[in-house]
């Protein structure tokens, strides 16, 4: 692994693709971890003397959050307490004069890559971006794992033209994920409505006899519940309208094929009413599910105390809600407190997490990723992880260039 900390960037112009992607609302981005996660690596760079290029997208063509960058260099101008140079322009002239006249430490953000219709639909990510930047840049640095499972150009493409290397935060991310691959006895807890997500890891690690546990909650265990043959009340329609109607099948495939390895709520906290009520799983008659009831959070924390290693993606219930949050946040706490090495993935767990208070120092390691890291967990290959492998071949770079000890 070549990460970019390893190496003297003072004087050079460096490509960063990072993740900036944001929330919107009423046209507003709202900053959440992955921009603020980033601005670390892209400060970094800047102390250094690099003169750091960020390329980064917001949204996709035709939907309603996809958006220039301009708010996102000025909320770096605010988290980093420095100028920020921002052009609305990718690989035309106004881009390549701002490139050509920073100086060490400066940063400047280009426009929304995706702007480019060679970004999404090259085929083999060898579009526009790469003929008109590389020859004017001296590195590339990948920062996001959440982009690694794409054939983007600005992904995969720089890495035949320049020697590449892994930024921080892809580099923490890898090597988390990396110590999970290589432990052979992994208690997972899925929870959340992303089912084929779950069900693909599951079937992964399962097969393989490397997951102690599954246990489940959200509308994965709706769906497993009501495969196993338990009424799930009102939640029903929710399977019906979310169209889980139709995993039934596959789940009860899955709960006769690793009988006894996926672990169901015994209890359940339904909403009645928008009033809390614990019923055991054989007993529900009507409500909608929106929590694991007390004797499964119990259960589970038992799990959790006597695991080695932790997985965790998705929330156990409606944790917006104070009262269906106590599945949710009782095993987030559990797994803080644990020896286990932990890592936690997905835009609702890691909003819980904070919800919570819980300082993301306790855990082992908070993923930014979603479907990217769900892919590296089934061991596939991640495009923009080859070329950044490929590359080191391709493209040695000298020791002398080598960071020296501080």
């Amino acid at each position: 692994m070549r990460k970019i900390a390893d190496y003297e960037v003072r004087g050079k112009k460096i490509l960063v693709r990072a993740d900036l992607n944001c929330p919107i609302e009423n046209g507003k981005i709202v900053p959440g971890a992955r921009l603020t996660t980033h601005a670390k690596t892209i400060k970094e760079l800047s102390d250094r003397g690099g003169r750091v290029v960020v390329l980064a997208h917001q949204g996709r063509k035709g939907d309603k959050d996809f958006l220039p960058m301009e708010q996102h260099a000025k909320v770096l101008h605010h988290l980093l307490g420095r100028d920020i140079l921002y052009v609305d322009d990718v690989i035309g002239e106004n881009a390549k004069k701002a490139i050509a006249s920073l100086k060490d430490g400066d940063i400047l953000v280009l426009d929304n890559v995706r702007h480019l219709h060679c970004e999404t639909e090259h085929p083999h990510g060898e579009g526009e971006i790469i003929y008109h930047l590389a020859p004017i840049a001296d590195y590339y640095v990948l920062d996001a794992l959440s982009v690694a499972h794409r054939k983007h150009s600005s992904v995969v493409g720089f890495a035949k033209k320049m020697p590449c290397f892994y930024g921080d935060v892809l580099a923490g991310e890898v090597e988390a994920v990396d110590k999970v691959r290589n432990c052979k006895d992994v208690t997972f807890i899925f929870g959340g409505s992303k089912v084929d997500d779950s069900f693909a890891v599951m079937k992964k690690w399962l097969a393989d006899g490397r997951a102690r546990e599954v246990l489940v909650g959200g509308a994965l265990a709706v769906l497993l519940l009501r495969a196993a043959g338990h009424h799930v009340g009102d939640s029903q329609e929710y399977l019906r309208t979310s169209k889980l109607e139709e995993k039934i099948p596959e789940a009860k495939a899955l709960l006769e094929q690793f009988d006894g390895k996926i672990v169901l709520p015994v209890d359940v906290g339904l909403s009645i009413d928008m009033q809390r009520h614990e019923v055991d799983a054989d007993a529900i008659k009507r409500g909608q599910i929106w929590d694991i009831g007390q004797k499964t959070i119990q259960r589970y924390v038992e799990v959790i105390n006597n695991s080695h290693c932790i997985v965790m993606n998705g929330p156990m219930g409606v944790y917006e809600l104070e009262d269906f949050s106590r599945g949710t946040m009782a095993l987030l706490e559990a797994i803080a407190r644990c020896d286990a090495f932990s890592l936690l993935g997905g835009g609702h767990t890691i909003t819980a997490i904070d919800k919570l208070g819980i300082d993301k120092k306790y855990f082992g390691y908070v993923s930014l990723s979603g479907k990217a890291l769900i892919e590296y967990l089934c061991g596939k290959d991640l495009p923009g992880i080859r070329a950044l492998e490929d590359n080191e071949k391709a493209f040695p770079v000298s020791h002398v260039h080598r960071r020296k000890a501080e």
